[in-house]
């Protein structure tokens, strides 16, 4: 069984002139959002084998505060391809994805995530499933599983949505 975390980067700071999107930081709301989906993703055993995680500034913030709470090293990556991308490249991302790794988490950017979870769920959770379909907000994060042994095979409807939380559901 494969497990994908799509862990889309907390708050961050509006857009400013002078600022390129890449490099805008998080908010302060962002910085205490990260470590308590940290803590989440450690309390229910989710930690992954592997992290790919969007170049831009914001995305590196979220992984640097949320990873202390899995209290292991995990094999790290920055993954130029997720930054601000599509569905299908995002999938083409995972797809990749070496045999071997079973927990894979990627921390970028929505409308890609969004949509990439909406597309691979053929299941759900019925909580996952209502939380997802309100909205995926900053620091949200969605987990799926799937009935298969390689990466290659993930495709459209082969996923179990199993959760859906964001800070907002979090105590």
């Amino acid at each position: 069984m494969l497990t994908l975390i799509l862990f889309r980067h907390a708050k961050a700071e509006p857009a400013s002139p002078g600022i390129e999107d890449i490099d805008r930081p998080l908010a302060p709301r962002g910085r205490t959002d990260a470590p308590r989906l940290g803590a989440f993703l450690a309390t229910e055993n989710l930690v992954p084998d592997l992290i790919l995680c969007s170049p831009s500034r914001r995305t590196r913030e979220t992984l640097e505060l949320a990873v202390p709470a899995f209290g292991a090293v995990i094999a790290t990556r920055e993954e130029p391809a997720i930054y601000e991308a599509s569905m299908a490249r995002l999938l083409s991302v995972i797809r990749r994805t070496p045999a071997g790794v079973h927990r894979l988490m990627l921390v970028g950017h929505n409308p890609g995530f969004e949509e990439l979870a909406l597309d691979l769920a053929r299941t759900a959770d019925k909580d996952a499933a209502a939380r997802l379909d309100k909205k995926y907000p900053t620091a949200g994060l969605a987990v799926l599983t799937f009935e298969m042994d390689t990466w290659a095979k993930v495709t459209a409807r082969t996923g179990n949505l199993t959760h859906f939380t964001a800070p907002r559901y979090l105590h």
